[in-house]
């Protein structure tokens, strides 16, 4: 039976307005720079650059005065909205002096891995059909060189995208086509395969066989550096051991590597903050690029004010007045959230500097104290999220090089004084007594649980072989090296 009846609930939800504010913190300096670019294009109520900023408060006092009245004017508003006028910041270079650093992302030059690949394949003699086979398994191949499929799927896309009807084994023909192609090892489909092709490339001699009789009956065994059974099964010593895997070594993992990414993007750390020492005391600063000089556009300030003191009034022109008052609004909003956006950024590394001091006046990260991101939540009261927006995308350059904020934070652990301990500590230490280790006998986790607990630190074995994962060392077996 259906019943209907009323129900009062408390909810909260984020305005638009808030949403786009955390939005804004936790954009890094260059991704604000391109939003803030966005927004004056959007937005001709807004301009970048300083201005009169008595007048403009007056003329925006007048402008809240206006309220709801209905207002009219002889100006035509589509004419002065027309694409004839462009606004001034449309004609600037950038919104920088000449003597202040270029923000353009430089591009890399050159031709793409797909197309380098290409231009090979027209020095060896294909038909017509061969040749389209061998341009669909070039664009097969990714990133780091490699054919991620199997010959039989290949075959069914061929016939269904190209019209071309063939076999595995015509397929198989190509691939050892594409396979002779530069860089060596390009074409493979697995890194046992990709590692063979560049020794079978190779000039023949006794180190490279014995590399190549590894790799094709062996290849498990080298993997996970059994090396007594290798010797076992090839009946050799340890030198003509070690001068196959010296061969190995020489070899490329991923041949495309070095052509992947060429025209992307070249990423440029900016630092959005800087913390100086001066005469024993830190200093803090924002990167100015995060302080722009935004003011709303005087033109569209004084258009507003004229309305609002003519005579006659219209409909049409009321509803003109109530789209410049829309962008003057959003103008106005967004200078606001820009300057909150600066005071929380400010006010987060501030306490994060305080809070750890002791690091940022040695450089020392032993110094570094056990730090979450609820500890600066609570001591500048704001929530944990924003905490986390500010340190995950924003760096901080420092006497010591530039760092990821989010760096700076840790777990913490009690030593054999019961004294609380940052988490890093522990894996630097952990990662300088790997560093010293006879790598003919690395240490296991439970050796390296000994050293620590020696040293005061209580770890058990798990923690170690997870804090080694974080540290991406991998287990005492493959650090083995019988060098």
């Amino acid at each position: 039976m259906l019943k209907q009846s009323l129900q009062q609930k408390l909810q909260q939800k984020l305005s638009p307005q808030q949403i786009q504010l955390m939005k804004l913190i936790q954009l890094p300096t260059r991704a604000f720079e391109q939003k803030l670019l966005q927004e004056i294009e959007e937005n001709p109520a807004l301009e970048n650059g300083k201005d009169n900023a008595d007048e403009l408060d007056n003329n925006q006092e007048e402008y809240d005065d206006t309220g709801n009245d209905t207002i009219e004017t002889d100006i035509n508003i589509d004419e002065y909205l027309s694409d004839d006028e462009i606004p001034s910041y449309k004609l600037q270079a950038n919104n920088y002096s000449a003597d202040d650093e270029d923000t353009r992302i430089p591009y890399s030059g050159g031709i793409s891995f797909n197309q380098h690949l290409i231009n090979q394949l027209n020095t060896y003699r294909l038909n017509e059909e061969e040749a389209q086979i061998a341009e669909f398994i070039v664009g097969c191949i990714d990133d780091s060189g490699y054919i991620r499929r199997d010959n039989l799927d290949i075959v069914d896309d061929l016939a269904f995208s190209e019209n071309i009807y063939t076999t595995p084994e015509a397929i198989e023909k190509i691939v050892e086509v594409v396979q002779q192609l530069d860089p060596s090892g390009v074409g493979a489909r697995n890194l046992q395969e990709c590692l063979l092709i560049q020794l079978k490339q190779k000039e023949e001699n006794k180190a490279r066989d014995l590399a190549i009789k590894i790799l094709e009956s062996s290849f498990e065994n080298f993997v996970k550096k059994h090396y007594n059974k290798l010797l076992l099964k090839f009946d050799i010593d340890k030198e003509e051991l070690k001068n196959a895997i010296r061969e190995i070594e020489k070899l490329n993992p991923k041949p495309g590597g070095s052509f992947s990414g060429n025209l992307a993007a070249i990423e440029h750390i900016v630092p959005d903050f800087t913390i100086r020492i001066d005469e024993g005391n830190l200093e803090l600063s924002l990167n100015a690029r995060n302080a722009p000089d935004l003011h709303i556009s005087r033109e569209y300030d004084n258009m507003l004010k004229g309305y609002s003191e003519s005579k006659d009034k219209s409909k049409s022109q009321n509803d003109a007045v109530q789209f410049i008052k829309q962008k003057l609004d959003a103008a106005k909003w967004f200078i606001d959230a820009i300057k909150q956006r600066q005071q929380t950024l400010m006010l987060t590394m501030s306490a994060i500097m305080h809070y750890q001091e002791k690091y940022f006046l040695t450089g020392d990260e032993r110094n570094l104290k056990p730090m979450v991101l609820k500890d600066i939540a609570d001591k500048i009261k704001m929530d944990v999220s924003t905490i986390s927006r500010v340190a995950n995308s924003k760096y901080v350059d420092t006497p010591y090089g530039t760092k990821l904020i989010k760096e700076f934070f840790s777990e913490s652990m009690k030593n054999d004084q019961g004294e609380d301990i940052s988490t890093k500590e522990i894996k630097m230490i952990l990662q300088t007594e790997i560093d010293k280790e006879d790598k003919k006998k690395p240490l296991t986790d439970d050796k390296l649980s000994a050293l620590l607990k020696e040293k005061g630190y209580l770890i058990a074995r798990r923690t170690v072989a997870k804090y080694r994962e974080q540290l991406d060392i991998p287990v005492a077996r493959l650090r083995k090296n019988i060098f």
